[in-house]
């Protein structure tokens, strides 16, 4: 794994976001339309269908890159990407949540 510098890692815009609406997308397996509030309100694609229902992703909250360049996937513009860890094999993901509450947009340092 290639090292970054401390000034690269500064550049990212890590945020507590709040899932406010989870959609399936037409014809993809794995991908869900989340609609998050980050202190703003935006549009993610995330590959989480086939670790979380719909309904457990709703009102949860996550942690989101947020100054990523936006990029379009299955024809929808994604404007972030949520943090997960996964196991070697991909049988195991698990969100990155906060473990107390804090107001949506808190920005992670």
């Amino acid at each position: 794994m290639e090292n970054i510098t401390f000034d690269m890692f500064q550049a990212m815009d890590l945020r507590v976001a709040q899932i406010k609406e989870c959609d399936d997308i037409e014809g993809a397996d794995k991908l869900y339309r989340l609609t998050i509030d980050a202190g703003d309100e935006r549009t993610i694609v995330a590959g989480i269908k086939l670790f979380y229902s719909k309904e457990e992703l709703i009102g949860k909250k996550i942690m989101v890159v947020t100054n990523l360049e936006p990029r379009k996937l299955r024809g929808i513009m994604s404007h972030g990407m949520l943090l997960a860890a996964s196991n070697e094999d991909k049988t195991t993901l698990v969100l990155m949540i906060p473990d107390k509450d804090i107001p949506n947009g808190s920005k992670v340092s």
